[in-house]
């Protein structure tokens, strides 16, 4: 007998749903970077939206996690440099959130404004797992990928949050215009509202100069990029290698500037990494640090691991601003400790159990300690906050040092005019995760009205200025020096001003969406019923 006519319109259904979702995510994950095809966002968030509306929660719920499964094991295919285990397990386990972001569309299909709550779900998710579990795991916001273009500006008026509803607002509405295609006013209006939230963002204005309320308007800086023998899990293997090749080029950086080739910088900064050798307890390289920081004779900011005091089963992951002879107190001054070491790269979770299931382990033989403190630091003429590495990623770090929250000692209550972010990502190279890591960087940027100075031990160095946009770079695994004038700045953004409270709102509003769809439903007596049938247009 013929198949039921139902049945196949349901199974066609089924798999146009599946495509969907498939197709969103991989353009989703080429809008990002390294690709950077930045307007495939919106009809990547399109497709997933069209694929998830109308259907039960569950089927949004695993929709979703296919979806969330494909693009992050896209998005983050550099993970298997450190073993295919890493990679498939990270990514599964964060695709969870997305799958919450397609079961939050499925379950508020119902309500009249729906296009508002599938950006208000992309918020409340990413919220969720940038915190958790074990600190979160931001990489893959939608925001990072929108890091140079007309939305981009709304993070200086609420983070990275605001860009993150906006990109999924613009395609939730897409979704709306083309559900609503048959009521042409609906479906014009949608796209209305696309032209004005994609051409609003672009109408904030976004500092590029320096203020003199805190100190000098300006400062001359300088980022060393001195290169790894190699790449991989691999390119630390020769720490003192790694050394020289950064007092090289700081002396290389002096030459010029004797020469006058080059102008003086007023400071300058080393990356994370930069001195796998303990400075405070091996003699040859604090010589040998001192030796290139007299040459250039201004303060440099060192990233260093080094024992953590009176705990001999822990290490720190600092930034040290090493002062000149000619300041009359040569050497190792004030420091920042990381705050938020990385699971399994800096610290293992369950190290007695973890370490004899998985050898590679061994590569982590102590724990990183957190630092307890905010990375604010006089480094010459600027008060910088220092940002080491995956620390750009988590909201939460940028405001504490732009706002003085949580510094200590001479320079408490004081924010940082300029940002820096320390970083060593030479296991990563030529895998796109510098160039996703430098998008986050100039987000930043934007959100915090600061110029940015990455400092990276084999790429990406770059120099940003306070509106996003790149003044200088290295590319990677190569020898370099960047010098720069960049302004420094003392006023607040919006964004820093408020701080978490737009999120905070947006989460809120999410689950009261929830509230109200899962309310409806019991009142009707359809708890996770499709809709009715002319929501079979949302099938893209």
């Amino acid at each position: 007998m013929p198949e039921p006519r139902a049945a196949t319109a349901s199974r066609t259904e089924l798999v146009l749903r599946v495509a969907g979702s498939l197709g969103g995510a991989a353009l989703l994950a080429l809008s990002f970077p390294p690709y950077d095809v930045v307007w495939l966002a919106p009809p990547a968030l399109a497709l997933m939206t069209l694929s998830w509306h109308g259907v039960r929660v569950r089927r949004g719920l695993w929709l979703g996690y296919l979806a969330g499964l494909v693009f992050l094991l896209w998005h983050l295919v550099w993970m298997r440099v450190i073993g295919d285990d890493a990679w498939v397990l990270l990514a599964g386990s964060f695709a969870l959130f997305v799958g919450l972001v397609g079961a939050g569309v499925a379950a508020t299909s119902r309500l009249r404004v729906w296009p508002l709550a599938v950006p208000l779900m992309w918020v409340l998710s990413e919220a969720i797992r940038d915190r958790a579990p074990l600190g979160g795991f931001p990489w893959g916001r939608l925001a990072y990928g929108q890091t140079a273009t007309t939305l981009t500006p709304y993070a200086a008026l609420g983070g990275a949050p605001l860009v993150t509803f906006a990109v999924a607002l613009v395609g939730a509405l897409l979704a709306y215009a083309w559900i609503e295609r048959r009521r042409p006013r609906a479906a014009v209006g949608a796209l209305v509202g696309v032209a004005i939230v994609c051409t609003a963002g672009g109408l904030v204005p976004l500092p590029t100069d320096g203020e003199s309320g805190g100190g000098p308007a300006t400062v001359t800086a300088a980022v060393v990029q001195g290169n790894v023998p190699g790449a991989g899990m691999g390119a630390f293997d020769q720490r003192a290698i790694v050394l020289e090749n950064h007092v090289r080029e700081t002396e290389r950086l002096a030459a010029d500037v004797a020469a006058g080739l080059t102008p003086r910088p007023d400071l300058v900064i080393w990356p994370e990494n930069s001195t796998d050798i303990d400075p405070f307890r091996d003699p040859q390289a604090h010589a040998e640090i001192q030796q290139a920081v007299d040459a250039v004779d201004v303060p440099v900011l060192v990233g260093a691991v080094v024992n953590a005091p009176d705990d001999p089963d822990r290490i720190w992951n600092v930034g040290i601003v090493w002062l000149p002879t000619s300041s009359g107190t040569p050497g190792p001054g004030d420091y920042y400790v990381k705050q938020h070491p990385v699971p399994f790269g800096e610290w293992i979770p369950a190290r007695a159990l973890l370490s004899r299931l998985i050898t590679r382990f061994d590569r982590v033989p102590r724990d990183f300690a957190a630092g307890d403190s905010t990375g604010v630091l006089d480094v010459g003429p600027a008060r910088l906050g220092d940002l080491i590495c995956f620390e750009v990623s988590y909201d939460e770090l940028g405001r504490a040092a732009v706002r003085g929250e949580g510094v200590r000692g001479e320079l408490a209550g004081l924010g940082a005019r300029i940002l820096t972010v320390q970083t060593n990502n030479a296991t990563y190279g030529y895998t796109g995760q510098p160039e996703q890591q430098m998008a986050m960087s100039r987000l930043r940027a934007v959100e915090h009205g600061r110029a940015v100075l990455i400092a990276a031990t084999s790429g990406i160095s770059a120099i940003i200025r306070p509106d996003g946009s790149v003044a200088q770079s290295l590319p990677e695994f190569t020898a370099g020096y960047l010098v720069q004038k960049v302004p420094l700045r003392d006023t607040l953004t919006l964004s820093d001003r408020v701080g978490a409270v737009p999120e905070i709102a947006a989460c809120l509003a999410a689950l009261v969406l929830v509230g109200m769809a899962v309310f409806g439903r019991r009142r009707t007596g359809d708890i996770g019923s499709t809709l009715d049938p002319s929501t079979e247009e949302s099938v893209p």
